[in-house]
């Protein structure tokens, strides 16, 4: 419905143009009927659709005052009811039929012809300013009105930043076209005007007219064939012998500011009429800083107190649109880019704070490449903190829509009941890892629970002095199982476990984390899921500790097999200096005691 009224306001200062001077290269005054026609059907057309909003109106629930006075106001659904309140209404049923009253319409098809014929140039215009002020400014009225009304009921027109932003760039061009409708109805007044004060001074008035000898012209825009109700002129640009010196503006009579409509009333380029009034209106109504450059700086009005009079309304005009309409696509421009902005202001703070602490440049690279990396995959909005206040049911549904997938690719979480999937994503937390950061060091206390969804982890453990075992971690991979077991152990032990090995970011990395208050709170309330024999077997499967271990015996069993295969052999007697088979013996127990002693404690059992 808000749309439909803003396309009225736009077609409602195209009546203005179906006014010319100048045709078959006389100075006189015709009506274009074919343009006058369009507009009508589209007037109409916008009426109609109005009509809708009119109805539904007699349906449409409303809160009743009386119950606004406790509560939150009650709505009345009796139809009668609302019928009754609509028609009673100030601003309701009268005020929506006045506004597409076809008041333009009957004026330019049985009043405008009649005073053409009669010469009455100056009521003409005087009636047109008299539509415009008591039925336009009405509309634009009802227009706010609805919007205002729809604003207080959602809190929002429209729901993206780019609505709000065309939509006071529409009402500014609407205010230009409207300035330049007046612009070019009072142009035409003034041409009048110096055809009338050439004539006194000529002394033929007598055999000057200022109708053509057809009022009306049905020449359409997209027509091209020549009818015998189509203007008897070849439509072509007049030469500039035949123009009159009213028509040119090279005469002595002063135009002001209507100097520049000369060309434009007696074009027959409808594109000509409507795009150049606009755009004096837009020039007008604009403010651009520069020397000497103000609000109506191409504004240089004659002593006509008219022309001064609407001088002084288009300079008044472009200081409240500016003020306004300029001011909002400002705001609406601000919030588009205040993600941006946000992301800079950060940056320049961190780049400050790094200068004070004198931080050194490896640690300030390593700053400024996790920031990039952050940023790039929260895009500056910190999810957990908008909906932290939000209802807890509300909360809850909404984790789980934006969690529950990403949990159930953990194999960990497989078979997993739907309650403790709830609680389980009610308590993550989004992580984000640069490459070559270490998440955590070997002996560190574990304090959360990581679950990789993008990028790779390596996973570094020591055995002995110069043997470290690796392992990859991928998406679907977590760490920090020492966690687990430190929840489901009994008796309970406050003291956090240590790491034991050392994760290290392999490329940028995205995880989300279960703390261990969290871990801790889900397995005492869910401990019955925990302690089967299915997840202990998930568990360590995929944990990176258990797999090391399992590394290690494989290694074992291996050597000593081929220990037992190369005793049973015939071997030569070996070199003075080198070791015995019983120093290779010890040195292969003390390896398995070593490598059994690492093997991993938790407390599935």
């Amino acid at each position: 419905i808000l749309l439909g009224r803003a396309a009225a306001l736009a077609v409602d200062p195209l009546f203005f143009y179906a006014l010319s001077i100048g045709r078959a290269g006389r100075p006189c005054m015709y009506m274009d009927a074919g343009l006058a026609a369009a507009v009508t059907a589209l007037r109409t057309a916008a009426d109609v659709a109005h009509l809708a909003h009119v109805l539904v109106q007699f349906r449409l629930a409303y809160v009743s005052r009386e119950s606004l006075v406790v509560g939150c106001g009650k709505l009345v659904w009796d139809p009668r009811a609302i019928a009754a309140h609509y028609a009673r209404s100030l601003k309701g049923l009268c005020f929506d039929l006045f506004v597409i009253l076809p008041i333009p319409q009957i004026i330019f098809w049985l009043v405008i012809p009649k005073l053409i014929r009669e010469e009455q140039v100056k009521l003409i215009m005087t009636i047109l300013l008299l539509i415009f002020v008591l039925q336009f400014l009405p509309k634009v009225y009802h227009s706010i009105y609805i919007m205002r009304k729809m604003q207080k009921v959602t809190g929002y027109i429209f729901g993206t930043v780019w609505w709000g932003f065309g939509l006071n760039l529409f009402a500014y061009f609407i205010a230009s076209h409207i300035a330049g409708g007046c612009w070019y109805v009072l142009a035409i007044q003034r041409v009048a005007s110096c055809l009338q004060s050439e004539c006194e001074i000529n002394n033929n008035c007598n055999l000057m007219s200022l109708a053509c000898s057809k009022e009306m012209c049905f020449h359409f825009p997209w027509s091209s064939d020549m009818t015998a109700l189509a203007c008897d002129t070849n439509l072509t640009s007049f030469s500039q012998q035949n123009v009159p010196a009213c028509l040119s503006g090279n005469g002595a009579f002063a135009y002001g500011i209507y100097k520049g409509a000369l060309p434009v009333i007696s074009s027959n380029s409808l594109a000509v009429k409507i795009l150049y009034p606009i755009f004096w209106g837009l020039m007008t109504l604009s403010l651009y800083e520069s020397i000497g450059s103000t609000f109506g700086n191409d504004l240089e009005p004659t002593s006509n107190w008219l022309e001064v009079i609407f001088s002084i309304i288009n300079v008044l005009s472009g200081l409240m649109l500016f003020t306004l309409l300029i001011g909002n696509i400002q705001v609406f421009l601000h919030a588009v880019l205040a993600r941006k902005r946000k992301m800079q202001l950060r940056f320049r703070d961190m780049e400050w704070w790094m200068r004070r602490r004198q931080l050194p440049s490896r640690l300030r690279q390593r700053v400024r490449k996790y920031e990039r990396e952050r940023w790039a995959a929260i895009t500056g909005d910190e999810e957990m903190e908008m909906i932290k206040d939000l209802p807890e049911g509300l909360r809850r549904d909404i984790k789980r829509y934006l969690c529950l997938e990403l949990v159930k690719q953990v194999p960990l979480f497989h078979g997993m009941d739907e309650l403790i999937l709830d609680n389980i994503c009610d308590r993550l937390r989004p992580l984000v890892f640069c490459g070559g950061e270490k998440v955590i060091r070997e002996g560190d206390p574990v304090q959360r629970m990581v679950f990789v969804l993008q990028g790779k982890l390596r996973s570094t453990q020591p055995l002995t002095k110069g043997v470290v075992a690796e392992c990859v971690l991928g998406a679907g991979s977590f760490l920090g199982d020492e966690l687990l077991s430190w929840c489901l152990r009994r008796p309970f032990v406050d003291r956090l476990p240590a790491s034991s090995a050392t994760f290290e970011c392999v490329e940028a990395a995205q995880a989300f984390c279960l703390d261990a208050p969290d871990l801790r709170y889900i397995t005492e309330h869910f401990r019955y899921k925990f302690a089967n024999d299915k997840l202990k077997r998930t568990a360590r499967y995929y944990s990176s500790n258990w797999r090391t271990w399992a590394a290690v015996n494989v290694q074992l069993a291996w050597r000593r097999y081929r220990a037992r295969m190369m005793a049973t052999a015939v071997l030569p007697p070996p070199p003075a200096g080198a070791a015995g088979p019983e120093d290779g013996d010890r040195r292969l127990r003390h390896y398995a005691a070593m490598f059994m002693s690492l093997r991993p404690h938790d407390h599935l059992e």
